[in-house]
């Protein structure tokens, strides 16, 4: 089509669109999708991913709900009982352990050798497994026979907001895609009117490490996650301006496309045509997301199930808004809950702080799972928790209780489909320090994920700067005992 013809049915199209909505474009829900370029690139997704022409083998996962708690759970207070760590309390702990090793802080650890710390808290066995688990998990015997537990996860970094990128995106440097984007990519969406992924976020403030953990880094920006609000529009600015309904709205959306596809066939920018899907997206999540977030839909005995109160914001409440999106096709769906990194100091310690975040998440998590058996979606949705890290079975020296990051060995579960129930993979040395069985690690959670979703890690890869790269880096094994 020649320049001028372009030009003149865009001014046209122009002039219609301003003809019937005389407002600016930038004050419509579809302008700050997301706020920045990214914008609504993140919420326009495809029918199916763009990164497989099919799957490598026969799926038993379809979506996924990652339950990620932010700061690094101590498995020592939750998990792990030790005896002879209670027998040794307040011993220094073996040189053996320490000799060159590195924490994330040095100044509470090199003045002189740790002292191993026991716990206060008391546990029980839950589940036919045995599994010792702490007092301040009550809920968490409910789905002891649901759950694959692993007790020996290790990772390669020490601070908060790299050892959380390494989880999420196999990198600790800002830039690769989180694992919720690969999939996007890769198998994409089942909802058209719904992204691919959404992060929901719970706590005192957001994880750090911030959007780079479910950012999309060089994929498509279609395949970033999108942060949805438990209260209000689930977006910022996701509702109309008053006075505008919903046929000028279409007529706006439709106006819009019309000028992106001519610009599009004029500069071949592959990006425009995601803009033009974010816009029809937006325009239909006017009508979904409302009704998505709407507990009050909700029975009384769900909400008494899960603790969720409507209209308040909590992680309660981003639980059964995980079920929900799932029910509606979302692929994947990942809670963030903050404040689990219990140093010692007069704000997080082993105390009052630790009953805090565990009283905000254990019923919640326990009811998650069993609400989606009784409605048969466990047996195609995975649930996974876990934290970047664990602590450390020493204590620090700070004005109150508390552990240190720590790499070697830390705890993750894993629910639903594809995985066997009510077993313990791996086991740790006396103290806890590290696995003297059935070691995993970072790598190796992501690739199991993937292949439960019918990918093989290694083959699904994206070409950037001249390398191919995938999530696991160079690494990764698939987690073959945990798995049904």
């Amino acid at each position: 089509m020649p320049t001028e013809t372009m030009d003149a049915l865009a001014g046209e199209t122009r002039r219609h669109f301003f003809r019937r909505c005389p407002v600016a474009l930038g004050g419509l829900a579809l302008a700050n999708l997301l706020a920045g370029d990214g914008l609504a690139a993140a919420s326009a997704r495809p029918s199916g991913g763009d990164g497989l022409n099919g799957l490598h083998h026969v799926p038993k996962v379809k979506r996924v709900i990652y339950l990620f708690m932010a700061g690094g759970p101590s498995q020592f207070e939750l998990f792990e009982s030790k005896p002879e760590l209670q027998k040794l309390h307040d011993q220094p702990i073996p040189e053996s352990f320490v000799k060159g090793r590195r924490f994330a802080f040095m100044d509470t650890f090199s003045k002189e050798r740790p002292k191993l710390l026991g716990t206060k808290r008391k546990f029980k066995p839950v589940g036919d497994a045995g599994l010792q688990v702490s007092e301040l998990l009550p809920h968490f015997r409910h789905i002891a026979n649901e759950v694959a537990f692993v007790r020996t996860v290790g990772t390669d970094i020490f601070n908060h907001a790299p050892a959380k990128l390494f989880v999420n995106t196999g990198s600790a440097q800002a830039g690769r895609p989180s694992m919720g984007s690969w999939l996007s990519y890769g198998i994409g969406s089942e909802s058209r009117d719904l992204p691919a992924f959404v992060v929901l976020q719970s706590g005192g403030r957001g994880p750090r490490g911030g959007a780079p953990l479910w950012g999309s880094g060089f994929l498509p920006t279609a395949h970033q996650g999108v942060p949805f609000r438990s209260l209000g529009d689930p977006i910022v600015s996701l509702s109309s301006p008053p006075g505008i309904d919903r046929a000028i709205q279409g007529d706006t959306v439709e106006a819009v496309a019309d000028l992106n596809r001519m610009r599009q066939s004029a500069t071949g920018d592959a990006e425009i045509t995601t803009r033009i899907k974010a816009y029809e997206m937006a325009y239909r999540m006017q009508s979904s997301a409302p009704e998505l977030i709407d507990l009050g839909r909700e029975t009384r005995e769900t909400l008494d199930l899960y603790g969720a109160t409507p209209g308040k914001a909590s992680f309660a409440n981003n639980c059964l808004l995980a079920r929900r999106l799932v029910e509606r096709g979302v692929r994947f769906v990942q809670l963030y809950h903050t404040d689990w990194d219990h140093h010692g100091d007069t704000v997080n310690h082993l105390g009052a702080p630790l009953e805090k975040v565990c009283l905000e998440t254990d019923r919640a998590c326990a009811a998650l799972v069993l609400d989606l058996k009784r409605r048969g979606l466990l047996e195609d949705t995975l649930v996974i928790w876990g934290g970047e890290f664990g602590r450390t079975p020493m204590g620090e020296v700070r004005e109150l209780v508390g552990r240190n990051h720590h790499i070697d060995a830390f705890p993750m579960w894993f629910a639903g489909a594809g995985v066997k129930q009510g077993i313990v993979h791996g086991q740790t040395d006396e103290f806890g320090f590290g696995p003297v069985s059935g070691k995993v690690h970072v790598h190796d959670v992501q690739a199991t994920v993937l292949h439960l979703c019918g990918i093989d890690h290694k083959k699904l890869t994206f070409r950037f700067q001249g390398r191919d790269f995938r999530l696991t880096d160079v690494h990764g094994e698939v987690v073959d005992p945990i798995l049904t």
